[in-house]
């Protein structure tokens, strides 16, 4: 299939291209970027027709990738299946995914991740890469074999969900991953620490009667991680970052020339301990909303490049999961279909240019994992996500192509949305 998408602005943070360009996609590749290209479209030699898209007003950008999902297939399919996970994604403007291990049987081995990627290739829509777990049915006292799983297809290691709680079991998770070139992504949080806690611990919490999760149980954690990677010389990203101390942390990591990366998720920066005052459950998360004052230092680690990347953290539940009381609920957002708008209010707000947000949703991500991803390179798969960035909508959790409604942006009056998700030069989501 043949298409000339023309009229758009493209952004190209990978080559510094930043203009109103065409780009021609042939063979589901990056055949060409440049200015009149229509003549593409009349070469004598090819009889296949080239499907023309005007795209005058939209942006063209790199595929979007989110680093951080949870598609909880296989064992908690009323949640969500890899296919409805994989349509969520493309309706978001995510032309690949990397997917978190808490499923059930926990993808500790081989078996399971063959299966995820079998599932993807049903589905047929974004790319999914599994992420195998640490440790085996990630509960901290063993390694996983790392090589069985990388042979099998794993982008990463994580026991997210979970900590790894034993130090020198993390220690000889970098320092064997590092040797695979195998990313370990590291959920902080010391659960002697969290234990029993409900949201950020503070005024709020005082005042609704609910237990308090301090930020040190995140922060202790994350200098610990950086610790190890400090004295084994190797690489470690950090998680759903939401406290000022991690971002205070990871900066002087960084200014030390340590091999560290974080990521946030949009409603760490878009939402406050305050909003659960309805003590709605919808904004019940882990690690939970912090302060004002955490959201600030979290928009300033996003400007000046303390954070890396920004994963939305998408975590489905069903009904029964969430409308129950606030201590029992369990703790997530369902983000994919959200990221990218509440991401662009960044650009609104003066945090971030274009070309610094694409960078943090799809070159940093492609980078942090390894993918050759990322760029509208001339010979690349034909990844591509067009947004409007005028285009005003509300969001509707019902409309939701994932499995779970729990969005605690229900009624949010939006602007800006991925309009059209190219995967593989085939157009797998088109919302014009």
């Amino acid at each position: 299939m043949k298409l000339l998408l023309t009229g758009a602005r493209i952004i190209d943070p990978a080559q510094n291209i930043d203009s109103r360009m065409d780009i021609f996609l042939e063979d589901g590749k990056i055949a060409k970027t440049g200015t009149n290209l229509s003549k593409l479209t009349k070469s004598k030699d090819s009889e296949e027709i080239t499907k023309i898209i005007d795209l005058a007003g939209m942006i063209i950008v790199p595929g979007l990738i989110d680093m951080h999902t949870h598609l909880r297939e296989p064992g908690f399919e009323y949640k969500e299946t890899i296919a409805s996970g994989a349509a969520a994604a493309v309706a978001g403007g995510f032309t690949s995914i990397a997917c978190m291990p808490n499923t059930n049987p926990v993808n500790d081995n081989r078996s399971i991740t063959e299966f995820i990627r079998r599932k993807a290739t049903e589905a047929a829509l974004a790319n999914v890469y599994p992420i195998g777990a640490i440790s085996k049915k990630s509960e901290g006292s063993q390694l996983t074999e790392f090589w069985d799983l990388k042979e099998a297809g794993i982008a990463a290691l994580s026991d997210d969900g979970k900590p790894v709680m034993d130090a020198a079991l993390m220690r000889r998770a970098m320092e064997y991953a590092y040797s695979l070139q195998l990313p370990v992504i590291s959920h902080c949080e010391d659960t002697n620490l969290s234990a029993n806690g409900l949201m950020n611990e503070g005024y709020y919490s005082t005042i609704l009667g609910l237990n308090g999760i301090p930020g040190i149980a995140e922060e202790a954690m994350v200098a610990r991680d950086i610790l190890i990677a400090d004295f084994t010389k190797t690489a470690v990203h950090i998680a759903h970052v939401s406290t000022a101390g991690s971002v205070h942390l990871i900066r002087d990591a960084k200014k030390r020339g340590l091999k560290v990366t974080a990521e946030t998720a949009p409603h760490y920066f878009t939402l406050t301990d305050e909003d659960l005052q309805s003590y709605d459950t919808n904004f019940k998360v882990n690690p939970p909303l912090r302060s004002k004052q955490d959201v600030a230092a979290i928009k300033e680690g996003l400007a000046d490049g303390t954070i890396d990347v920004i994963a939305c953290d998408h975590a489905p539940h069903g009904r029964t999961d969430k409308e129950v009381e606030f201590e029992y609920a369990a703790n997530g957002i369902s983000g994919l279909e959200t990221s990218l708008s509440l991401s662009l209010n960044l650009i609104g707000g003066k945090t971030l240019s274009w070309p610094e947000l694409i960078a943090k949703m799809s070159l940093n991500p492609a980078r942090v994992l390894k993918l050759p991803k990322g760029t509208l390179e001339k010979g690349t798969d034909a990844n591509i996500t067009i947004i409007d960035p005028l285009l005003k909508w509300t969001v509707d959790v019902q409309a939701f192509r994932s499995r779970g409604k729990n969005s605690p942006f229900h009624g949010r009056q939006m602007q800006g949305k991925a309009v059209m998700t190219i995967v593989g030069g085939e157009i797998k989501y088109d919302g014009r």
